[in-house]
């Protein structure tokens, strides 16, 4: 099979196309054949060497789209030729998405819905997920589904990004009313697209007062990308009992918390983390976000607020420097 890989961390010139053998799976496994494959910021991260590479060959890549190819030992859920999507392909393993086969625990393996492209299914993953885990928050019993968000308003920070709005297409799709926040006239069409009911520039708007007239009492919920900035917003507007959800660093790895509002508000500040969470959440997360894209609820492309940019297998490297430059919507590998 061909394979993107590295041997040592450093920019996206170590990346390079090599031949490994195919894959055989082990009791428990799948080998998928993908089509597409999807990149995240972690993809870059690690193989820049953000993260300890515990690997001595590394094929970068979480998130993926295909067919299965083979199937281990004592999987009875996945069959030959099954339309499936996968994420946390590279998570603990030498091996991801940026390859034509990988192999994979049959509990990182999802079924794609008919309707679904393999351009939807390589698109999950990471934000989905990451969006799923930050609104599970808000229900009853941290599934999310229809009605589980009703009656409940959620604050998205950053709604034109992969994890935004994601978060916005369940987060209405489970009945919520969404709030979100732009940094200009273009991101804000997308969000729109992608369904949120409120749009706020903050570049230009008084935030806070105007979530205050769209939710008088407070947001239930804020999924947010950049706490180091936005922890005093969110406070102000978070409802009493709501949580702060956070996923990333962006704009500073440390914050001040002002501790009277916090604790005055009985706010509960929760991080997520993927890699960390356990294997019971990420499958709770896949059987909802699989639920969602088969109810039509989760799209990609223009008209969903996710326009995709398309990279050749060989071009790996350029798709790397893409999603790290910050291109807007989602970045796809293709293999087939």
């Amino acid at each position: 099979m061909r394979a993107v890989v590295y041997t040592d961390n450093g920019p996206s010139s170590v990346l390079h196309l090599v031949d490994l053998p195919d894959p055989t799976p082990g009791p428990g496994e799948v080998v998928v054949r993908l089509v597409r494959a999807g990149v995240n910021p972690t993809d870059w991260k690690f193989r820049a060497g953000m993260m300890p590479k515990v690997h001595e060959q590394v094929s970068p890549g979480q998130d993926g789209a295909g067919t299965v190819e083979a199937v281990g030992a004592g999987v009875d859920t996945l069959a030959v030729g099954d339309r499936v999507w996968v994420a946390m392909a590279q998570h603990g393993r030498p091996i991801g998405t940026a390859a034509e086969l990988t192999v994979q625990p049959a509990a990182h393996v999802s079924p794609l819905p008919d309707a679904a492209s393999y351009d939807v299914g390589a698109s999950l993953g990471v934000p989905a997920l990451t969006a799923h885990r930050a609104l599970s928050f808000a229900t009853a019993d941290g599934r999310v589904a229809p009605g589980s968000l009703a009656s409940r308003t959620v604050l998205v920070a950053g709604g034109a990004g992969a994890v935004g709005n994601a978060a916005i297409q369940l987060a209405v799709w489970a009945g919520a009313t969404v709030v979100t926040t732009v940094s200009s006239d273009a991101k804000g069409d997308l969000a729109r697209a992608a369904g949120a009911h409120h749009v706020i520039d903050y570049t230009s708007a008084d935030v806070a007062a105007r979530v205050r007239e769209i939710a008088p009492d407070g947001v239930d919920l804020v999924v947010e990308v950049a706490p180091a900035q936005n922890l005093a917003l969110d406070l102000e507007v978070v409802a009493n009992l709501g949580t702060i959800a956070f996923y990333a660093n962006n704009g500073g790895d440390e914050v001040t918390m002002p501790l009277r509002p916090s604790f005055s508000k009985n706010v509960r500040l929760q991080g997520i983390l993927l890699y960390t969470v356990g294997e019971e959440a990420l499958r709770i997360g896949a059987e909802d976000v699989t639920a969602a894209v088969t109810d039509g609820a989760l799209g990609v492309g223009e008209e969903r607020g996710v326009p995709l940019h398309h990279f050749a297998l060989e071009e790996t490297a350029a798709a790397h420097d893409a999603v790290e430059g910050g291109a807007v919507g989602k970045v796809l590998i293709d293999l087939a």
